[in-house]
């Protein structure tokens, strides 16, 4: 049916719809966005409208990616609904076409757009969010007021003989830059050796390099160096994963991220399910889309039963809220990432085909 005259149309017409409705609610996430960005930012002496746009653009694709779901859910709605009122589905009925094979071009839709999302969606909308994290801190550093989420904790860190607490004001350059650093270094018995603050601390290859330093010790007075590299047994991988959210991951770099924090001992379960979701995506999508059609197949001349509609819209929802809460329960490890993320998707995919099979079968 996909690679029939009309399986093509109803495959090109889907998916127009979906960019359509997508152009439409990026153009609403950007208007919403870009006002709440001008309202905490436009007191800094930063900000622009240029700045404030780029950073909007940059976040669109992250927000945009959370709405693919009910994207998904009321394309299927509607273009069903539109070829009913056109007696194009009648006509295809007639033709002695089943719902099953004319539901085809609908379903390759739905894949196909999941498939775009976790491939190509995700991964821009990671570079994004990480880049517009970055040009946030420079603007609330430039304005000396840092929020919560923009301050990173303490941490220590031993190499050799060398014991060391390091924090800072704020992290860029996906976790890897630490702006204003401040390094305590200790002796054997716990006393404090050395103080350095700097500017700037670039995590690199076997060593923190630090710019603009100062140093004080104990009983001496502060030494001024341009440059200084100080030891650590961190890698930028371990860093990154400590310091990024799994969302503000591409998925191409997330089995990398996985076998990082295996390797350093910390709970993978955040990358393992967020991994697990992108895979389910596009299946999620064509759950959604059986769902639209479990409401939208029977013929009304004027319009659609309004309590059918809601219940699908009711549905989608619940789907949705339903998969989101075992994609946290699989965050924190109460249950298996990959139970989590697909569970639900298969659970939904069942249930939308039963009910088409009871309605178009008996």
């Amino acid at each position: 049916m996909i690679f029939t005259t009309l399986g093509r149309h109803f495959f090109k017409l889907y998916v127009t719809t979906f960019l359509w409705f997508a152009l439409g609610t990026s153009a609403i996430i950007f208007l919403a966005d870009f006002s709440e960005t001008t309202r905490r930012l436009s007191y800094m002496s930063s900000y622009s409208l240029l700045g404030a746009s780029a950073m909007t653009l940059l976040r669109l694709p992250l927000i945009l990616q959370q709405t693919i779901p009910f994207l998904a859910l009321f394309v299927g709605m509607t273009v069903l609904i539109a070829l009913n009122r056109k007696y194009e589905l009648v006509v295809t009925r007639a033709a002695g076409i089943s719902a099953w094979q004319f539901m085809q071009p609908f379903i390759f839709g739905a894949l196909a757009m999941g498939l775009a999302t976790t491939f190509l969606l995700n991964p821009l909308a990671a570079f994004g969010m990480r880049q517009s994290q970055t040009l946030e801190t420079d603007w609330r550093m430039d304005a000396g007021r840092l929020k919560e989420k923009f301050v990173i904790p303490w941490f220590r860190q031993t190499v050799g003989s060398d014991d060391m607490i390091i924090g800072a004001a704020s992290v860029s350059d996906d976790g890897t830059t630490l702006n204003k650093a401040t390094i305590f270094h200790f002796d054997a018995d716990g006393r404090i050796v050395l103080r350095q603050d700097a500017a700037t601390a670039k995590l690199e290859d076997g060593y923190w390099l630090l710019n603009q330093v100062s140093e004080l010790r104990p009983g001496e007075i502060v030494k001024t160096l341009p440059e200084v590299k100080v030891r650590t047994n961190l890698e930028q991988k371990y860093l990154t994963e400590r310091l990024t959210a799994p969302e503000d991951v591409g998925f191409f770099e997330l089995s990398r991220k996985i076998d990082a924090a295996k390797s350093y001992g910390v709970p993978p379960y955040p990358l393992q399910t967020q991994y697990h979701y992108l895979l389910s995506l596009p299946v999620l999508l064509v759950a959604m889309t059986l769902i639209a059609a479990t409401v939208s197949l029977k013929f009304s001349r004027f319009a659609q039963s309004r309590s059918m509609i809601l219940g699908g819209i009711i549905s989608g929802f619940v789907l949705y809220v339903v998969t989101a809460l075992v994609k946290a329960f699989g965050s924190s490890g109460i249950l298996p990432p990959f139970v989590a993320a697909w569970i639900p998707v298969i659970v939904a995919l069942a249930a939308g085909a039963t009910v088409l099979l009871h309605q178009e079968d008996g």
